[in-house]
């Protein structure tokens, strides 16, 4: 299995900002593209509480593009509450406020910059069905980059 280097999207200043990288998580595409939207341009402390409020079941993230059968939420337009996302978006944004904080670079005035999604690799899997048959069963992964910039 040949496996491919996965570089950021831009190349930013590097003393004026802290990059991070999630390779091959294992959540929704969907999941990813909506929260990713959702706290691009958000501090980094607000954007924290917004993902600790999403595991909690607290908070929704408003769904813009993938909205078929989709209910509103109270307050806000469609929406839904990716846990396991949210999550995995947390671990990657601490890892950037960290990232930062030792190159010497302020948490306050931390902004997320740019948050991006990408298909990972797709794992093929198959679930044994009745008469000797199988159906296939893949596990799509997604790779996640995120920088912060002070402002």
């Amino acid at each position: 299995m040949i496996h491919m280097k996965l570089n950021y999207s831009i190349q930013p200043e590097p003393e004026k900002t802290s990059k991070a990288i999630g390779k091959e998580l294992h959540i929704s595409k969907k999941h990813a593209h909506e929260i990713s939207s959702a706290i691009k341009g958000m501090k980094v402390n607000i954007a924290r509480g917004f993902l600790e409020g999403v595991t909690e079941l607290k908070q929704a993230v408003p769904y813009k593009r993938f909205v078929k059968d989709v209910p509103h939420k109270r307050g806000m337009c469609t929406g839904r509450y990716p846990q396991k996302a949210a999550k995995e978006f947390l671990k990657v944004l601490l890892n950037a406020e960290n990232n930062a904080r030792y190159k010497g670079l302020e948490s306050d005035n931390l902004r997320i910059k740019l948050v991006n999604t990408k298909k990972g690799h797709t794992f093929r899997g198959s679930m044994p069905r009745a008469q000797g048959r199988a159906t296939p069963k893949n596990h799509e992964t997604v790779s996640v980059e995120m920088i912060l910039e002070v402002q």
